[in-house]
């Protein structure tokens, strides 16, 4: 009965700790654009959604894609098009990015989940440079130039894009409803469900799950997601190329998510935004970035395996364990 009473008090404690470090993140994302330059702050947030799309993946479902640039870049590609070319507002240019890379997603996972480990990850790199060949050659996509100087418009024409709080306020929304519906996600019974196949699939496949299936449904999820991210940043930066849909661009976001610690919540967010602020810090240095880069990500292998956040709520775990046990003892 004590360990019960101890047990539930711990898990009360830990929620109002996370609820209040939740509200005050988000007081410092709506502040930040006063005293942050609000370009870089967007590319933080739109790097953060898309390496928290990969955690859905990786973290809670244990698959290693190397192939998230596909929808990625596929979704800016869809989404500047639509809003260039056929002049379609914002709102509808990002709702076909992410309807195509969920497209994308369903057809790289129906092939990539019917093998596990080192082929999984191998099949949707080989899918991915096929994806990759096809923007080279593609003439919507516009070969090495990209589809440049893309309109922001307005959204639901009334807000003007244009507006640097405006557009940086609204790519905060996107954010923070995309962090939402992965929480809802992986706190749902389908979640669980997932991280059962993660820890042990042949015991899932006993309980008569059906385990592809749902491997296939949150890899379809985790493309939509990624896409969102896409999408928002070639409204942002009002371009698409090349870059975002090459195996680069995979490798970074699974950098990311290493760095700040997988099946966190809060980890892909930290990766991003330490994988951004270093670059721009680095940009007109002129010293290399990847070299950089892999330092720390050497640094967090050897110290912190778990990654920044999971080795931090790790060891927060464990001292508050310890401090109950001796409560109980005494």
């Amino acid at each position: 009965m004590a360990e019960t009473t101890l047990r539930n008090g711990r898990a009360r404690s830990s929620s109002r700790l996370e609820q209040g470090l939740v509200v005050l993140g988000i007081l410092a994302l709506l502040a930040a654009p006063f005293f942050v330059y609000p370009i870089l702050l967007m590319k933080m947030l739109c790097f953060a959604l898309f390496a928290c799309a990969f955690n859905l993946l990786l973290g809670y479902t244990g698959l290693l894609s190397f192939g998230h640039a596909t929808f990625f870049g596929g979704a800016a590609y869809f989404c500047a098009h639509a809003v260039k070319v056929w002049g379609w507002p914002p709102e509808a240019g990002i709702l076909l990015g992410v309807v195509g890379a969920a497209g994308l997603g369903l057809v790289m996972g129906f092939f990539a989940i019917r093998r596990q480990g080192i082929y999984f990850a191998m099949i949707t790199l080989a899918l991915a440079q096929m994806f990759y060949f096809f923007c080279v050659q593609a003439p919507f996509t516009h070969g090495e130039d990209g589809i440049q100087g893309v309109p922001r418009g307005f959204l639901f024409s009334l807000l003007d894009l244009n507006q640097p709080l405006n557009i940086y306020y609204f790519v905060l929304a996107v954010f923070l409803a995309g962090v939402f519906a992965i929480w809802r996600i992986v706190n749902s019974p389908f979640g669980m469900i997932l991280r059962s196949i993660r820890e042990n699939e042949n015991r899932a496949v006993s309980l008569g799950y059906s385990v592809a299936n749902y491997k296939l449904a949150a890899f379809v999820m985790s493309a939509a997601l990624s896409g969102l991210a896409g999408a928002v940043k070639a409204i942002v930066f009002q371009f698409a190329t090349l870059t975002d849909v090459t195996w680069q661009m995979s490798g970074e976001v699974i950098l990311m998510t290493l760095l700040g610690g997988i099946g966190t919540m809060v980890g892909p967010i930290v990766g991003a935004g330490l994988v951004v602020g270093l670059e721009n810090a680095l940009a007109t240095s002129g010293f290399p970035v990847m070299i950089a880069t892999g330092v720390i990500f050497m640094a967090c292998v050897l110290l912190f395996r778990r990654g920044i956040v999971g080795e931090i709520q790790a060891r927060w775990n464990a001292r508050r364990e310890s401090r109950s046990g001796n409560k109980a003892h005494g």
